[in-house]
């Protein structure tokens, strides 16, 4: 196909920041906050599906819930980011928050442990498809200045789904006001509702221009962005960008080229994605989908109170990206990155000796936690951050896919793993499992300081030249 020279990256680039923007940022990170939702419910409502009032799960069968979540995220991630790459970013949105809202819904009908664990890895096949789609989106219409605060605060919004969670589990999960078998049914209510709701804002999210650019579709991609241009200009002149870029459309990509291009050429960012995804994984997992086991059963705090000890770990988490997100763009992502891994894991390491000395109590091991992922809050979300940007445009919603499934998959024991440990009833079996995760914390925080991207206020074509570039390279380099 002919070589196309364009400005397109760079007119997006040099936009300012708009009620436009801030629109798609509603409308493509209600993922974050629909999935915060998702796996809170689980989390609190999980010692209350142990009564045999309710489906009368063990304590294995309830922390895999999770597990059946994060297995079906991991396959939807897969399969639909190729779709992503294939047919654009705005035509997966739809189908992918459907699958997401019949999951959810069949989830609060479900009748025994087969039927719930079916329903969660459905709902989370929509969510794992959702991550692809959105997370490429984003970073493709975000200026590219702001792009590392946006997205990490983005992804931090996940715990605005998990203070929704846990506010409504203080009224549904109250046996005084609703049945114990109901409550947790209507639970996943809220996020089929916010699913529905969400459909109608996306209708005004535009294709991504730099998708169809790289698909040959030139002429589709200027007149979006002149709409963008119109919408966010007002009465202010935009200058033209002196930059270009100069692409050849390649068509449809297969996960064989994805591989060979992420783990051949940008091996040293193929190795520091995989440690960063695994170790963040791992850390949430493991926690949150046991926090509520923990609370109740080493501190006895009733399942309809579980809620008030989740919300201040939720303000925590979320508060973290947002304030230290902007300090990924100024100081930088090499520095961030490594600071608020190697931080968090400390922090979870410590705090799991005090745990093991047996010198907390509810409050502080809660207090604790809102320190620890505060910082580790800003690191899980510049994991997703580091995987979407620092790949080529062609392939960057399979990529994303590829290392949230690879990641993920390796920890999605992690909820059944800390099951096993607490059915043991041994504070220091659980130590064992903090240090686990403190150490897979730590240990990318370290990789990150020499493997680590400075891609801070790139443009995305900068930070990783496009596929069709690298293969002209490459085809040049055989032919000598």
């Amino acid at each position: 196909m002919r070589k196309i020279r364009a400005k397109i990256p760079y007119r997006l680039d040099r936009l300012p920041w708009s009620r436009w923007h801030i629109l798609v940022v509603i409308a493509l990170g209600i993922t974050w906050v629909l999935d915060g939702l998702e796996v809170t419910i689980v989390g609190v409502i999980s010692s209350v599906l142990t009564r045999p009032q309710t489906l009368n799960l063990t304590e294995f069968q309830a922390s895999f819930l999770g597990t059946a979540y994060i297995l079906g995220a991991v396959i939807g991630a897969i399969v639909f980011s190729y779709l992503t790459d294939k047919y654009g970013r705005k035509k997966l949105f739809m189908v992918m928050l459907g699958i997401y809202v019949a999951g959810t819904v069949l989830s609060a009908l479900s009748w025994n442990f087969l039927s719930i664990a079916l329903f969660r890895t459905i709902t989370g096949l929509g969510i794992g498809g959702e991550y692809s789609a959105i997370n490429s989106a984003i970073d493709e219409l975000i200026p590219a200045r702001v792009r590392g605060w946006v997205d990490l605060a983005i992804n931090g919004s996940w715990w605005i789904g998990t203070m929704v969670g846990s506010a409504l589990s203080l009224y549904l999960l109250n046996p005084h006001e609703f049945p114990i078998d109901l409550g947790w049914r209507l639970s996943f209510a809220v996020g089929a509702i916010l699913g529905v709701s969400i459909m109608l804002i996306r209708r005004y999210v535009p294709e991504s221009p730099r998708w169809l650019l790289v698909h040959g579709k030139v002429e589709e991609a200027e007149e979006v962005v002149k709409q963008i241009e119109m919408k966010v200009q007002n009465s202010k002149e935009l200058s033209e960008p002196k930059k270009s870029i100069s692409i050849t459309p390649i068509g449809n990509v297969g996960f064989r080229l994805v591989f060979k291009t992420v783990f051949g050429r940008y091996k040293k960012r193929a190795i520091l994605g995989l440690w960063l995804m695994a170790g963040q994984a791992f850390l949430y997992n493991a926690i949150f989908f046991t926090y509520s086991l923990i609370l109740s059963k080493f501190y006895n705090v009733p399942s309809d109170e579980i809620g008030l000890y989740i919300f201040p770990f939720a303000i925590g988490n979320f508060t973290g990206p947002l304030i230290l997100g902007r300090l990924f763009d100024s100081l930088g992502r090499r520095k961030m990155i490594s600071l608020t891994y190697i931080i968090s894991g400390s922090l979870l390491a410590f705090t799991g000796y005090l745990f093991y000395l047996g010198i907390l109590n509810a409050f502080t091991q809660t207090f604790a936690w809102v320190i620890i992922f505060f910082f580790a809050s800003a690191g899980a979300s510049s994991a997703y951050l580091t995987v979407s940007e620092v790949f080529p445009l062609e392939i960057r919603a399979m990529a994303i896919a590829v290392f949230y499934a690879i990641g993920t998959g390796l920890s999605s024991y992690a909820p059944s793993f800390f099951g096993y440990l607490l059915g043991s009833k041994q504070p220091s079996d659980l130590f064992i499992g903090y240090l686990i995760g403190a150490l897979l914390m730590i240990f990318p925080g370290i990789l990150t300081i020499f493997l680590g991207v400075d891609a801070e206020r790139k443009s995305l074509e900068e930070v990783a030249k496009p596929l069709s570039e690298i293969i002209e390279s490459d085809e040049k380099a055989d032919s000598k």
